[in-house]
């Protein structure tokens, strides 16, 4: 249909989805969103836009979002809507929250007041800046009662957005011990895409280091990204809805026992909790080695210890999942961080891999 935003013609080679996150903050770090790569981009996540405890949604940070110089443009939102302009197939949808929102969201998804003020003004945002949708990031319900609540937000918003004219897309955690609170057949049916979070499974939190985004685990108990991909399958949640999320960026584990999964540690390296940018590794002085059971990258000493993330290789075998499982595609978190060489590329790794080139 002409007048359907989400089911708009799209270059014919584009068969699955390859989406990315672009924080409005990494401006102020000289990343800007024409710096990407769009022949390898069919949909961009930009994060955040704010909400009020009465349920308002608002752009986070005036000056990145709209005013300050950007590719040409003025914010680097207006910047992807200029880059829309230039790539008919791209999709830019605004993602509504991060963690900070997180007791926001439950005190707007408990209130029906508050929940049709989130909707109205979501759908306000979309007809005055042009999106092509909104994407609801509440990090993460922790409860049945918020779980519901975050269920009947979802459906508030898709009564406002219609069924087939604005995307409508949310982030849901890995692991069966979290998915089981959720009413996963109906928040299915209210969403366009469910960003599956495979990653973050060990973190300086942990009792013990681990491969942090490992597409299968090796005990039975462990948490993985192909047992959580089967769990939403098995509980109502259609393949075709599903982007398995890649990290772009490591986590490190550091100690004398250090060296390898399953291992105690004592704190993690670089930025604060324990993270490396994905451009940053392997670290200087080390070996890139990847563990083809779990499907996981790692690099072991320098300043990093135990460092565990995605790499070219183990980004080609989560697309062939993707592909065996009829996923919607991958996104990525988050586009700064990855490698500008092609080669090492994850997001251009993920997008040729998907379509089998």
């Amino acid at each position: 249909m002409s007048s359907s935003r989400r089911f708009r013609p799209s270059q014919s080679t584009i068969m699955y989805t390859n989406a990315v996150y672009f924080p409005s903050n990494a401006v102020y770090s000289g990343h800007t969103p024409a710096q990407l790569n769009y022949s390898c981009i069919s949909l961009v996540y930009y994060a955040y836009a704010h909400v009020s405890e009465a349920g308002h949604v608002y752009l986070g940070d005036d000056l990145a979002d709209l005013k300050m110089p950007c590719d040409g443009a003025n914010g680097a939102l207006g910047s992807l809507l200029h880059l829309k302009q230039q790539h008919p197939y791209l999709q830019v949808i605004v993602s509504i929250g991060g963690t900070e929102f997180s007791s926001v969201f439950a005190t707007v998804a408990a209130n029906p007041v508050y929940r049709d003020n989130f909707a109205r003004s979501a759908l306000a945002l979309i007809e005055a800046s042009g999106i092509d949708g909104v994407d609801i990031n509440w990090l993460f319900p922790i409860d049945p009662q918020q779980a519901a609540d975050f269920t009947a937000l979802l459906c508030q918003v898709r009564m406002y957005l219609g069924e087939d004219q604005y995307y409508l897309t949310t982030t849901l955690p890995p692991g069966k011990d979290s998915l089981r609170i959720f009413d996963l057949p109906s928040i299915a049916s209210y969403v366009d895409l469910i960003n599956l979070a495979a990653y973050d499974f060990y973190t300086v939190w942990s009792p013990r280091s681990g491969h942090h985004a490992q597409l299968y685990a090796v005990g039975k108990d462990e948490i993985s990204g192909a047992s959580s991909v089967q769990y939403l399958m098995s509980h109502g949640v259609p393949s075709k809805k599903i982007l398995l999320g890649i990290p772009l960026y490591g986590r490190s584990f550091m100690g004398p026992a250090a060296t390898g999964p399953g291992q105690p540690f004592t704190s993690g390296g670089g930025d604060e909790g324990g993270t490396f940018y994905y451009y940053d590794l392997p670290r200087h002085g080390t070996h890139e080695h990847v563990n083809r059971r779990v499907v996981g990258a790692q690099c072991v000493g320098g300043d990093g210890g135990f460092v565990s993330y995605d790499n070219p290789e183990t980004v080609r075998e989560k697309a062939e999942f993707a592909r065996q499982k009829s996923l919607a595609g991958l996104y990525y978190w988050s586009a700064p961080y990855d490698s500008q060489d092609m080669k090492r590329s994850l997001i251009a790794t993920g997008f040729r891999a998907l379509h089998g080139t």
